[in-house]
């Protein structure tokens, strides 16, 4: 079910006590939809005029039936309201689409009449030209002049024109045809310009200045600007492949194309079929059999007699009874290859009991798992033992898989996995196929247990990883799942006992490791999640710095101190640099309201060093835990704190991140990649809520190489072991670094999904790197970490697999010439 949506203008009449809101929203499959108001979390009455959007249809190529679209909503709204939030509900949706907070609110109640836009800003010779749009709310002409300095004004050149596109954002409220503008200065650019807008009730300046026009200019005619924000957002690299294919008319590869580029060629595995290994161990694959068609089974024991690694031995164990015409296909195989062996089973005795007789036949040094109707790919094997001989002492090797229909001529729906990932194994059975272990590890468990029967394979995958020191992952499609419609694969409300058992799978666990934990289903069918036990509540030190920007401040602080549950913190507020005077007033209010807060000024040399600031606010914490945290976050639920904590005071763990949430409820942070772009990017960045993403993997607790310190948890001593942020990435990838020098010293960086905050951050922001100081740093910044991590950049994000891209962080896939 997918939508799209955006708030267009914001509009407050403060006589009426009057908030206009219009947009547009529409869903793909066309459907109905009313719009509800909130004002401070209450649902008021509202007034929705509703309009067609011609320019929103377009988004969506439909049969040419008007869709509802354009809305114009009315509520009354005083003007000391904190928030508004939008909700949408419709058949099988009743979600918040948009939420606008008091430094939002006071923009729109204290904004003048007029609105503009200045779509060009150029200098042509010796002059300057502007072309853009100017309303009025008062539905009246808006007058355009030009003032110097001083105040004289500047003779120019005014034409005005149309601007459909103004009048459809606005809705009809607007009738003024031509609300667009082209200027020109009619005298030689002076070095300071100011743009004077007026209607009846208001009068706007603007101010022009020429040399930074010229700056923009320049680097405008350099590259295009569509260009530049590409690269800004996702590196020069990943905007010159994406420019690269719009002129030439590419689409991103498909997973066909990929997988036919990417599997092994016939010279390839004539090459391993010669190929000779210092260690070549025996693989037993063992296969229970139950009522197998021939044609799969058949096209099974082919895809291993195609192996290009000999050392293998097939134990098949059918427990279809003696009636089915199994055992004759099997022998016809086994007469002429005597690695196949076959024992016919007196019963059935379930899934789990039929693979471990076929477990009991085995003889090799490694157990490997194959289900009877699915198949290998030729090189599964030789990757193996080519995994096992690059790192001695390997106790398990797994590989990546994907799906082929029934015919096995297609492939789809590709599984890349990231390296070994405790935390991402709680959360589901993400390892699966090809997963092979030493014989002795599966011996010392005791095999499969029937108790578990539907996720008897996620119990024996996590009973093995719990023996095992050395875990190696092959990142390569090698295991093909055949999809069978009433299958898990496909059909994942066929088999709700096997997603039952997974959670029995998982409390057993940790009734074994003497973990008090309490498991559930997570947000879709075989995820699970897990609330670990928390007997104390330690003192938490939230770090907060700010400069002004008291409204953003304030709702972060009530999130905290007013709605969490977890009550034992104590709150920094690392003053830095502010300017206006009622902003000192309001710490001082907030002193007296919360006792649990203090306020510290940070004095640095004036100029803004995240790094310092947060060192800073730790040397004056007295926690056992410190919380980074943004100015511009809100937390969502009363138990994010609580649930940090849980997490966090696991031995094993380093940071705690979380998931944060634009205000429109798309997603802003679901963890960290390393090397997209040439150094870092966030995960899954736009994904609406509810959309599942890649595998899932926003709604997965899991370990990754890094999180943003918009929202950071982690314990104060490890922070001070390693010296806090360094100082000289004073504002880009300092948390990145600081999540690598954690996990270099030997602890898991785990992103919480269930700790949740709307990140106030503008979407449409960019980078700030609009001077040349910036774009310097910036630089400087970038080199030094990439200096620093050239390594880790090298071999890349053990948590994102090799065969994503690096030029965006949505999971597409890599092409070639991206190596």
């Amino acid at each position: 079910m997918r939508y799209k949506q955006h708030v267009d203008v914001m509009r407050y009449d403060d006589l009426k006590q009057i908030l206009q809101v219009n947009g547009w929203l529409m869903f793909q499959d066309g459907r109905k939809y009313e719009l509800e108001a909130r004002v401070d979390g209450k649902k008021v009455p509202c007034k929705v005029q509703w309009g067609e959007r011609k320019d929103v249809l377009k988004l969506w190529k439909g049969d040419g039936t008007p869709r509802q679209s354009g809305y114009r909503l009315a509520v009354h709204m005083g003007e000391d309201a904190q928030s508004l939030e939008l909700w949408v509900k419709a058949e099988g949706i009743h979600q918040m689409i948009a939420k606008k907070g008091r430094r939002e609110l006071l923009r729109v109640i204290n904004a003048p009449s007029i609105r503009y836009c200045l779509d060009i800003k150029c200098i042509r010779g010796k002059k300057l030209l502007l072309q853009g749009w100017t309303v009025s709310c008062h539905n009246e002409d808006v007058k355009i002049q030009m003032e110097d300095e001083t105040g004289r004004k500047v003779p120019i050149k005014l034409v005005r024109r149309s601007r459909l596109d103004v009048l459809e954002m606005f809705q009809g409220e607007i009738d003024t045809l031509k609300c667009g503008f082209n200027l020109e200065v009619a005298e030689e650019a002076e070095p300071f310009y100011y743009l004077v807008l007026s209607d009846s009730s208001s009068v706007l300046k603007i101010l022009l200045d020429r040399e930074k026009i010229k700056r923009q200019q320049k680097l405008l005619n350099s590259y295009p600007a569509r260009f530049i924000k590409e690269a800004r957002a996702r590196g020069m690299k990943a905007a010159l492949n994406k420019a690269y294919r719009k002129l030439t008319g590419q689409e991103a590869i498909t997973y066909e194309k990929w997988f036919a580029l990417h599997k092994a060629s016939k010279s390839q595995l004539e090459e391993q079929r010669k190929a000779k290994f210092e260690y070549e161990p025996k693989f037993s694959i063992a296969v229970p059999l139950y009522r197998t068609p021939e044609k799969y089974l058949r096209e099974m024991i082919q895809s291993v007699t195609d192996q290009t690694y000999g050392n293998w031995e097939l134990c098949l164990a059918d427990g279809g009874g003696r009636e089915n015409s199994v055992g004759a296909v099997v022998r016809e195989y086994s007469e002429r290859d005597s690695r196949i062996r076959y024992v016919q089973l007196e019963e059935n005795l379930g899934i789990a009991g039929n693979t471990n007789a076929a477990l009991d036949m085995a003889r090799g040094d490694f157990l490997a798992l194959l289900d009877h109707d699915d198949l290998l790919a030729p090189d599964a094997l030789y990757e193996c033992v080519k995994a096992v001989n690059s790192n001695p002492g390997t106790d398990i090797v797994y590989t990546d898989e994907d799906k082929i229909d029934m015919e096995g001529k297609h492939h789809f729906d590709p599984h890349f996995k990231p390296d070994f990932n405790p935390d991402l194994l709680r959360s589901n059975n993400y390892i699966c196929h090809f997963f092979t272990v030493k014989r002795e590890i599966a011996e010392k468990i005791g095999g499969f247990k029937s108790a578990y029967d539907g996720a008897q394979d996620y119990d024996f995958i996590i009973r093995c990883t719990e023996q095992s020191e050395k875990i190696v992952h092959v990142p390569r499609i090698l295991y093909y799942w055949r999809a069978h419609p009433a299958s898990t694969a496909l059909n994942q409300d066929s088999k709700q006992y096997a997603f039952d058992a997974g959670i029995r799978v998982l409390e057993d666990y940790y009734a074994r490791k003497g973990i008090p934990a309490e498991v559930s289903h997570g947000a879709s069918p075989g995820i699970y999640r897990t609330v670990y036990g928390l007997e104390q509540e330690p003192l938490v030190s939230v770090l907060i710095p700010s400069k002004d920007n008291r409204e953003d401040l304030d709702q972060c602080l009530r999130s905290i101190l007013e709605r969490s549950d977890y009550k034992n913190v104590e709150v920094i507020v690392i003053e830095n640099n502010s300017v206006e005077p009622e902003t000192f007033a309001y710490y001082e209010k907030i002193k007296k309201k919360y006792a649990g807060l203090k306020v510290v000024t940070w004095k640095g040399d004036g100029k803004f060093n995240y790094s310092a600031l947060n060192n800073f606010g730790a040397s004056e914490a007295r926690g056992e835990y410190l919380l980074l945290l943004n100015n511009d976050t809100e937390f969502i639920d009363a138990e994010s704190l609580r649930e940090m904590v849980r997490i966090a005071q696991r031995p094993e763990v380093g940071i705690v991140g979380a998931r944060l949430w634009y205000p429109d409820r798309t997603l802003q942070h679901g963890g960290v990649a390393v090397g997209i772009g040439g150094v870092a990017n966030h995960i899954h960045q736009g994904l609406p809520e509810g959309e599942p993403g890649y595998m899932n993997r926003p709604a997965c607790t899991q370990d990754l190489s890094a999180v943003t310190a918009a929202c950071m948890m982690v314990r104060k001593t490890l922070y001070e072991e390693l010296g806090g942020l360094t100082e000289e990435l004073a504002v880009a990838f300092n948390d990145i670094d600081f999540c690598l020098r954690v996990r270099e010293a030997g602890y898991l960086i785990v992103y919480d999904p269930y700790v949740q905050l709307y990140h106030y951050e503008s979407k449409s922001r960019g980078r700030d790197d609009d001077s040349p100081e910036k774009i310097e740093r910036f630089a400087d910044e970038t080199e030094y970490f990439q200096r620093r991590w050239a390594r880790f950049l090298a071999e890349g994000d053990p948590n994102y697999n090799p065969n994503f891209s690096l030029e965006t962080a949505d999971y597409s896939l890599r092409e070639h010439n991206q190596d």
